[in-house]
């Protein structure tokens, strides 16, 4: 809010603010705007409002004073007068109908505004106005928490007459009796649980109006609450009692009062802190920690991390507490989780008064922490020098190593105070020692960019060219930390050599081109040339495995887009076109990674453009165009020598334009397209950018394409146009753009693939049903046209029960009974593949059930045979298929459930034969069910046809019975016949059987047993032993071409 000075504003807000009517009536008179506003949109009928001046209100709104205007805080007038208290204005506004339920910014009425002002008149003016009183705020407040958190008890009793709800509860789930308690307004509280309120009411993080008036000292809240029986120990969703929130604020008077009360003063919250340890931590607690000691508190209590109170006062340096616990009997060497002594923690936070009580009390300044450090490495990682100091005089060993071999000397070179430095140093601190790492103190220095230790370090002798186990010296870590170059200077100055490499072949300078620092290159350069350093770089650069980096200098810059450090190396480096073991150049890493600036340094500084990598064999185009930096690519393509660059092609033939249109980078396409970049070019595959946008399905690419007259109907190698890939992917959209495009070829060729297959097939076969209502609008895909296999047997095959419905609808039912090259209609497809839903669309559509395939089978027998149980009830019951038709071979649907084994759909088919003439039927090899059946130990089939009269004397081509079916093999079964015509002799009117020394084949090879339909292409795993389409691969189909071959035939 503005405050504004009065001499500066209009006469009639001078007037308002002079109280003087007359002269407010005078400037009215004179046309004064009396709905003028401020800069905070306040007009003058809130200026009197404020004022509370009756008059000037009635006569400003009677001069066509807006009553409810709104200033910037949507406050209107009678929002003011309420707050002001003013009953006489509040009354001449209600008077010319002011909004009572006017709502400011933050959603609070007049009425909130009256209760928390102690507006009790106000309030009462308005109340008979409102529909309800328990409106809420944008905090969820309503009136009844603004009176109680103000304390006014006459407005509490007001709300509560007209029905405010008591227990009503804000956003934070807090209620009006945890407000008034958390301010002490005793006489609320009173009044509030007299009328019912709850006061063991717990708030969204389970606060009870116990830890509200804990937490804010109010004593008397406390003992009235206490009186009313609340549970004293209860926690809250963190588990602190009101003990707990007491001891966290220092409410020692509450403390005292809650611990004669009977509260538990070792109970622990959910990390296991209990109150003495929030005593240990607060700012203002030396009295409560007085009072916990004296009743019980355990000193050396442990929360879950293992901290004890102990440990709580070193973390925030209660000197006095401290004291107090260790003489109450605290353990002093306590360790934490991490292995940390309070002693360890003191050092850590530099708390020197408390290290001297620790010390002092025998703690052990020798005892290890986390990860083996000491109390001093801790001091002089931190930097505290006076508590280095401390510890020191102690007695303590200086070059005592932790668990990874650090001394205090590292830590202090670590942590960069130059006092701890010194301090170690003058006390015989080794400089030249290394940790298990192979470092010295130096290289810790040198890392963080410490100037003032890595002088003193090396003015005291310690060695700037030592390597660490990875092989690098100070000046490697130097080159990577340091961004001003200082501590890289002094080194370089003190004989550290820029050309020692570590392990893996990098020196100073990869390290500094790394991080981008070209100020330490120059350094280096300005001690020897960087060509010189990189001993020739360039080709040579890989020569020697063993000490050389995998990668130059330039590369590191490139791909890391330091332009500014690249300037330095393109000056002292000669090959710019050094490639890395992949054959890639800097300029192809700064172009894939989009480092404008870097691509310009290079193109520059002569980076040849067109060279190829070793393994795609692509150029920094191609490597833009992937990543869609569009401003590379015209840089790239404005600098290359060829007019042809735009077009090259990598290792599979692919054009920077294909990769952009791949990756869906719609700039760069446009970008190339600009540059003239050839819409038709094709792959090794015979693939176009157009059926790359069309299989990935980036619209706004296919309309760039399509804009500069890209062919949609080439074809690659298996014959597919753009049209078949964005159908095949269910890219409704492409698809669209595709159609609409061939809107202007008059007559469309066949779309047909190598393959027969149309686009309609392909979104038929993947189920992509706006596609197929997409193709179904266009008149060239009624037409039967490509493969017998029609998109209705691609439809139902995959159980897309949509796409077979919007094709009868479009072409009509008859298409339900067409014929593939195997004489297989739609309904032997959906049989085959037991689904249901369109087995019945097509038989709502008269398909025929009893026609047969090529080898005579229904599709009754193709779903026996394949054990689709749903398909065979459905066929049998509703259907009413015909149970004695026979294949080629003669075999019926119930021999060849049963040569399958398929056990619950040869009893679904028995379920419905009654005719004993069918169950005995013969096929070509003149078995009967029974010996199909019992060869298969089909048991409950078995005994089912045995039940329905199942002959078990009927012999087969070979002479056996049923019984002799179930012989393994022709020896078995020949023997297996002379034992029962022993057991059984035979009636002399009965010949006995002849048993043929020929071999038994009870499943002879015949026409039913090697069945395949026409040759068709592999498209999806599923069902590849029906008929399958060849799968269109995705993105890595662009690559591979040995994904994209087609099998010859499939059987199944």
């Amino acid at each position: 809010m503005v405050v504004l000075k009065i001499r500066d504003q209009p006469p009639l807000l001078k007037a308002i603010f002079s109280v003087d009517p007359e002269e407010v009536r005078a400037l009215i008179f004179k046309k004064e705007d009396v709905n003028a506003q401020d800069n905070e949109k306040r007009t003058p009928l809130h200026a009197a409002s404020y004022l509370g001046d009756a008059e000037i209100i009635d006569t400003l709104i009677l001069s066509g004073a807006r009553v409810n205007a709104k200033d910037n805080k949507w406050l209107t007038p009678l929002h003011r007068a309420v707050a002001s208290c003013s009953e006489e204005a509040v009354q001449v506004l209600l008077k010319h109908s002011a909004d009572v339920n006017a709502r400011d910014k933050n959603w609070q009425t007049p009425l909130h505004v009256a209760a928390a002002n102690k507006a009790v008149r106000c309030a009462e003016a308005l109340v008979p106005l409102l529909s309800n009183v328990n409106v809420s705020d944008r905090a969820g407040r309503t009136a009844l928490h603004h009176a109680a958190f103000s304390g006014h008890l006459e407005m509490v009793r007001l709300l509560l007459s007209r029905g405010a709800n008591i227990n009503a509860f804000d956003k934070k789930d807090r209620r009006a009796i945890h407000w008034a308690a958390y301010m002490g307004h005793i006489e609320v509280v009173k009044l509030l649980a007299s009328h019912g309120a709850e006061v063991a009411c717990k708030d969204k993080k389970s606060y009870t109006p116990l830890h509200a008036a804990a937490s804010s000292g109010m004593i008397s809240v406390v003992k009235y609450l206490l009186d009313l029986g609340v549970d004293i120990n209860e926690p809250n969703a963190y588990g602190n009692t009101p003990l707990h929130v007491a001891c966290y604020n220092g409410q020692d008077v509450v403390v005292n009062e809650l611990i004669e009360c009977g509260a538990n003063v070792n109970q622990v919250n959910e990390k296991g802190f209990a109150p003495l340890h929030f005593t240990a931590a607060s700012r203002h607690g030396a009295l409560c920690l007085e009072l916990l000691v004296c009743n019980g508190a355990d000193v050396n209590i442990k929360s879950k991390d293992r901290k004890t109170p102990l440990h709580m006062t070193a973390i925030h340096g209660r000197f006095s507490r401290s004291q107090a616990i260790i003489e109450n009997g605290a353990e002093i060497d306590c360790e934490d989780k991490n292995g940390n002594t309070p002693l360890h923690i003191a050092a850590r936070y530099g708390h020197e008064l408390l290290i001297n009580t620790l010390i002092t009390n025998r703690a052990d300044t020798a005892k290890r922490g986390i990860h083996g450090m000491f109390p001093l490495h801790l001091a002089a990682l931190s930097g505290f020098s006076d508590c280095c100091r401390k510890l020191l005089s102690s007695g303590f060993d200086i070059d005592t190593p932790d668990d990874l071999g650090r001394t205090c000397l590292h830590a202090a070179a670590a942590g960069g105070n130059l006092d701890c430095l010194n301090l170690l140093l003058n006390t015989g601190a080794d400089f030249n020692r290394k940790d298990s790492f192979g470092r010295t103190p130096l290289h810790y220095a040198a890392a963080n960019c410490n100037y003032q230790c890595l002088f003193a370090l090396v003015g005291s002798g310690a060695s700037v060219n030592d390597l660490d186990e990875r092989g690098c010296t100070p000046l490697h870590y130097a080159a990577a930390s340091d961004t001003d170059g200082k501590c890289l200077e002094y080194l370089l100055r003190n004989d550290a050599n820029p050309g020692i490499r570590d392990n893996h072949g990098y020196n100073a300078v990869h390290y500094a081109s790394a991080y981008g620092h070209r100020l330490c290159l120059e350094l280096i350069a300005s001690e020897t040339p960087l060509d010189v350093l990189m001993e020739t770089s360039g080709t040579d650069i890989m020569n020697d495995s063993d000490v050389r980096a995998p990668i130059s200098p330039l590369h590191l810059a490139a791909y890391h887009g330091h332009h500014q450090a690249l300037e330095v190396l393109v000056q002292s480096l000669l090959d710019l076109d050094v490639r890395n073991g992949q054959g890639r150049t800097p300029l192809d890493l700064a172009a894939f990674k989009g480092h404008v600036e870097c691509v310009d340094v290079l193109i520059n500084q002569g980076a040849s453009i067109l060279v190829k990598d070793f393994t795609l064999k692509r150029t920094p185009i191609h490597a833009a165009a992937t990543n869609g930096h569009s401003e590379c690519l015209r840089l790239l393509i404005g600098n290359a020598d060829l007019p042809s660059a735009v077009d090259i092609q990598d290792g599979n033939g692919q054009t920077p334009l294909m990769l952009s249109v791949l990756c869906g980078h719609t700039d760069s396409v446009y970008s190339l397209l600009n540059k003239g970049a050839g819409v038709e070019a094709k792959d090794k595959w015979g693939r176009t950018a157009l059926h790359r946008g069309a299989v990935t399905g980036h619209e706004e690419c296919v309309e760039a394409l399509l804009q500069h007259n890209a062919n949609f109907l080439v074809r690659d190698c298996k014959g597919r146009t753009p049209v078949h890939q964005a159908a095949a992917c269910g890219h409704f959209g492409v698809l669209g753009s595709l159609l609409h495009a061939a809107q202007s070829v008059q007559t469309l060729p066949p779309l047909a693939d190598n393959h027969g297959y149309t686009p309609l097939h392909w979104a038929c076969y993947n189920g992509h049903d706006t596609c197929v209502e997409a193709l179904l609008e266009q008149e060239v895909f009624h037409k039967a046209v490509g493969s017998t296999f029609s998109p209705l047997h691609c439809a139902v095959i995959h159980d897309n029960e949509g796409a077979a419905e919007m094709l009868i609808e479009t072409l009509g039912p008859t298409i339900v009974n067409t014929k593939d090259g195997k004489d297989r209609t739609p309904l032997h497809a959906a049989a085959f593949t037991d689904h249901v839903e369109c087995l019945q669309l097509l038989l709502s559509h008269n398909a025929q059930v009893n026609c047969v395939d090529a080898f005579g089978k229904t599709p009754l027998m193709m779903a026996a045979e394949n054990g689709q149980t749903n398909a065979v009830e459905l066929l049998v019951s509703s259907a009413k298929a015909d149970l004695t038709l026979q294949d080629a071979a003669k075999n019926t649907a119930l021999h060849l459930a049963c040569s399958k084994g398929h056990e619950t759909s040869a009893l679904l088919i028995l379920e419905k034969i009654s005719d004993r003439n069918l169950i005995n039927a013969t096929n070509s090899a003149l078995q009967t069910p029974l010996h199909v059946a019992a060869r298969n130990g089909l048991t409950v089939v078995v005994q089912e046809l045995l039940a329905k009269g199942a002959s078990v004397l009927a012999v087969d081509e070979n002479g056996y019975t049923p019984a002799l079916a179930c012989a393994p093999n022709k020896d078995v079964a020949d023997c297996l016949a002379l034992i029962l015509a022993t057991m059984m002799p035979v009636s002399p009117c009965t010949p006995a059987p002849i048993l043929p020394f020929s071999a038994i084949n009870h499943y002879t090879t015949s026409p039913s047993k090697s069945v395949t339909f026409d040759s068709l292409p592999v498209l999806r795993s599923e069902h590849t032993s029906y008929c399958s389409f060849n799968n269109i691969s995705h993105h890595d189909g662009f690559f591979k071409d040995e994904e994209l071959n087609d099998s010859d035939s499939e059987t199944y």
